[in-house]
């Protein structure tokens, strides 16, 4: 067994270790990646053979967290790992995304990448050594691929920037980042930020760079030893040098007069179909069908080279902007009547119908993760049919691509949303896609604000997002390139960046970026920003014309929600055994109750949500629960409820769960013969708290000081007690009597048997 470990040591002393050799070594390649306690495995196989028809990267990457690395049992009736989760899928797009451009441009085998954590420390983000672990699993196999990358997640903490924090060290940060890079180049940047300039973000992702240019001369090294330097041969695209230059003779003037046109979109697309038809007419029947598939790769380069140079040349893009110029925008608020808030937020092809939804503690999201156990007050949901770009097939679930978009807009968001205890309410934000070209996730964080403004919820800035893309001249990208605001689809799918920018007026929010060419300078890069800036900034002056603050109030059928706090010694008395008490006042009173335990400076405190859709509802439950924590006061009258009757007295419910002894003597100045001539059970009755037993906690209670004494009426004379001096010592004086009653067998010292009846043994 040839076991060899590779160590990369982080600036604060923490060391991240590269072992290959010991496990999975059937696999094309694996390593095992370990940090602290924390280990992941990554494994990468790859096909022999490339499927027919197959004319792009068939990747398959997938993150897995196993519930044993943590020593935990997964939820649910299976009790093992089940689908991935949306965590998971998150990973695994950060992996993907990083790896994807950088396999050849005609490599179409088949390549899986699986990472596993398999040992998770509690303290220790493992999210951020998935990219290194699977660029580690390529690097130790003969798989052709341009690499080796890292990925790292940066993080700014009290104003140092760290590597990999922990999460305890997250929670303070303003600045949060994953960043991917090769050793020349920034290959992925995705995260989220409390306002901070673009300057700084640019500064936080340099730090990072330098890190992961350690992270690759450690997997360089990893590849010459292994002796993996030369890669395996695969099957390459066919070519023919002839039916390229006849396709480029033919269509590419007509595409670049087409790309020049400025038609919509799906004119343009069944223009560029139509030129390749007009070439095709030009073949035999036996050349189209034998060479279709290089046939549909030449045209499809020639379509990207013309609208690349048409707009490096003439500044002009697909639809006639400037490449600074926004498309027009047109926004709607309050679309929904019945909806808590919406919005219709429209820029060019683009719309996004954006919905609030607001609820209680009881709706929040609960994720039960490996390292992840808690509840999310926010969520945002992001949804794309087919029919918002024209296509004509079912809709089968969530993709991870949906996921990833709503996942983004998530972050641009809750920066600036209010969270308990400032506010109670569990927010939904839905975004349905019903048109796209172009940015539908930007379309989402636009559209999800001004619904949060319409639903009155109290955001403390509103937020826009735009998408920029650039274009490059292979040969001089830092020289001669073209920084486009707001792109078109067709502009990102042939563009050299996708570069996703949200924030308020004073600062980023969130980013998410992916660059596909080489040698991207930061000074690219910082013009890029500062015209991202530009543009969010005009985006937002056209959504503030529909709705510029939040509503003063929420709508009519908003639930109300009242939350107050309670010693947290009358949490179980206001829950009630198994419940009871709780589910009782529910019942009563029509409103919903949550309530939880809180330390506030070191004391317990029950923190309690009350909604409900009327106020009636809401002020019954509060004087129920303040009745149940309220501290009965001697000489305080209260309205009580009588409970139980005895010979000697009532017993009255003067607070919830708590009862007192209202005596017979006490229920009127004139002699009472029968409790039953004055109360009886369920009656309310006004009465006055006379005593509470320092001992024993037992309440007395009087009706009668609450009426009227009759004229001329006199105290009846009361016997003193006897002195217990005539009676001899007390019991407990007198010493032993011999065993107590029970020990002794019965009142008779033991069983008699009925003499009447024979006994049977």
């Amino acid at each position: 067994m040839n076991v060899i470990t590779k160590k990369i040591e982080l600036s604060d002393g923490r060391v991240i270790e590269i072992e290959t050799g010991k496990l999975a070594k059937q696999a094309d390649g694996s390593v095992v990646v370990k940090m602290g306690g924390t280990m992941l495995l990554a494994t990468v196989t790859c096909a022999k053979d490339v499927k027919e028809g197959t004319d792009f990267m068939p990747l398959q990457v997938d993150y897995k967290e196993k519930y044993y690395a943590a020593g935990r049992f997964p939820g649910g009736f299976m009790k093992r790992e089940g689908k991935a989760s949306d965590y998971e899928i998150l990973v695994s797009r950060l992996v993907d995304r990083a790896l994807r451009p950088l396999f050849p441009d005609d490599f179409h085998l088949e390549v899986f990448v699986n990472v596993n954590l398999i040992s998770a420390e509690k303290d220790i983000q493992p999210d951020a050594l998935a990219g290194l672990a699977a660029s580690a699993a390529l690097a130790s196999s003969n798989i052709p691929f341009l690499g080796p990358i890292s990925e790292v997640r940066v993080a700014r903490v009290d104003g140092e920037f760290v590597i990999n924090p922990t999460f305890s060290q997250t929670e303070r940060a303003d600045i949060e980042l994953i960043v991917a890079a090769t050793y020349e180049n920034i290959m992925m940047v995705e995260g989220e930020m409390k306002e901070v300039s673009e300057h700084d973000m640019l500064e936080a992702i340099k730090f990072a760079h330098e890190e992961i240019k350690k992270h690759c001369l450690v997997q360089k090294e990893l590849c010459t030893e292994l002796g993996n330097d030369v890669k395996r041969d695969y099957p390459h695209d066919e070519q023919d040098e002839e039916l390229k230059k006849a396709i480029h003779d033919f269509c590419y003037n007509k595409c670049y007069e087409l790309a020049k046109s400025a038609k919509p979109k799906n004119e343009r697309a069944e223009g560029f179909a139509a030129i390749k038809e007009e070439f095709l007419a030009t073949l035999t029947e036996e050349e189209k069908e034998a060479k279709a598939a290089m046939i549909s790769r030449y045209y499809h380069n020639e379509e990207k080279e013309a609208m690349r140079n048409m707009i490096l040349d003439e500044g002009i893009r697909l639809d006639g902007r400037q490449t600074a110029q926004v498309r027009p925008i047109w926004c709607e608020v309050n679309y929904l009547p019945c909806a808590h808030g919406s919005a219709i937020f429209t820029r060019g092809e683009t719309q996004s119908l954006a919905t609030v939804t607001l609820g209680t503690k009881m709706d929040m999201k609960e994720r039960d993760e490996v390292l992840i156990q808690e509840e999310d007050q926010f969520v945002l949901h992001y949804n794309f049919p087919p029919f918002s770009t024209g296509e004509a097939r079912p809709q089968r679930g969530v993709g991870r691509r949906e996921i990833g978009h709503g996942n983004l807009a998530m972050r641009a968001l809750k920066p600036v949303i209010p969270m308990a205890p400032e506010n109670p309410y569990a927010v939904r934000v839905v975004s349905e896609i019903l048109e796209s070209n172009g940015s539908s996730s930007m379309a989402s964080v636009c559209g999800g604000c001004l619904a949060l403004m319409d639903a009155g919820v109290k955001i403390s800035k509103p937020v826009a997002g735009v998408a920029m893309g650039l274009i490059t001249d292979a040969d001089r990208p830092n020289e001669r390139y073209a920084i486009l605001t707001d792109i078109l689809g067709d502009e990102d799918h042939l563009g050299d960046m996708d570069f996703k920018v949200t924030g308020t007026k004073d600062g980023i929010t969130a980013t998410q970026m992916d660059i596909k060419v080489d040698g991207l300078s930061y000074e690219v890069l910082e013009r890029a920003l500062e015209q991202a800036r530009q543009g969010r900034l005009h985006i937002m002056g056209e959504m503030m014309k529909a709705i510029s603050e939040p509503r003063e109030d929420y709508k009519p059928f908003v639930p109300r929600i009242v939350q107050i706090r309670i010693p947290g010694e009358f949490i179980g008395a206001v829950i009630g055994k198994g419940g009871e008490t709780i589910q009782r006042m529910q019942k009563e009173t029509g409103a919903v109750i949550n309530i939880e335990e809180a330390q506030t400076n070191g004391v317990s405190e029950g923190v309690v949500d009350i909604a409900a859709a009327d106020k009636a509802a809401i002020d019954k439950a509060l004087e129920w629960i303040n009745g149940i924590c309220a501290v009965p006061e001697v000489g305080t009258v209260y309205h009580g409820k009588v409970v139980s009757i005895l010979e000697f007295g009532a017993f009255v419910e003067i607070l919830p769960g708590k009862e007192g002894l209202l005596h017979i003597s006490e229920l009127d100045w004139k002699k009472t013969e029968k409790v039953e001539d004055v109360v009886n059970v369920g009656d309310e009755v006004d009465v006055k708290l006379l005593e509470i037993d320092a001992k024993t906690g037992k309440m007395r209670l009087s009706r009668r000081v609450l009426i009227e004494k009759p004229e001329g009426y006199v105290e009846p004379e009361r016997k003193p007690r006897a002195d217990r001096g005539d009676r001899g010592p007390r019991r407990e004086d007198r010493g032993a009597r011999g065993p107590r009653r029970e020990e002794r067998g019965g009142r008779n010292g033991g069983f008699k048997p009925n003499k009447n009846k024979e006994e049977i043994f």
